[in-house]
């Protein structure tokens, strides 16, 4: 609730609103072929699905308190932000069971949590043993 506390910006975050909420479409396109993706190759590959509701939460609507347009922002922040958590998951399982290959030493780059069990970088010895 940062933008709270600079009412000076109110026009900065009234023209930005638009730009926002215009992610609405490619957000729930995303959605859409995340759901067919999973459903499809995760049953193939024998993968554990992942649980779209422990990912997306659209609760904060709920709350008395808020203003009606600040629930809209709730609601959508929810669901723009667990479609991107469901969307993260997804990809982290699909990348452990299709590669298991660190990336190379990068002081610039966040490793995934899940690459730590994935094998180094040059790895060649590591790579074959794996692999027969």
């Amino acid at each position: 609730m940062q933008y709270k506390k600079h009412p000076e910006r109110i026009w900065r975050h009234i023209f930005s609103m638009p730009f926002i909420y215009m992610m609405i479409v490619p957000v729930a396109i995303l959605d859409i072929f995340l759901i067919v993706y999973h459903g499809v190759c995760f049953r193939l590959y024998k993968l554990p699905l992942i649980k779209r509701s422990q990912h997306i939460k659209i609760d904060r609507q709920k709350l008395q308190y808020l203003k009606w347009y600040e629930k809209i922002h709730c609601a959508y922040c929810g669901y723009a932000n667990g479609v991107a958590h469901y969307f993260t998951a997804i990809a982290a399982e699909t990348e452990k069971y299709w590669c298991g290959i660190k990336h190379a030493k990068d002081p610039n780059f966040l490793a995934p949590e899940h690459h730590k069990d994935f094998l180094e970088y040059g790895d060649e010895k590591g790579y074959k043993k794996l692999v027969k």
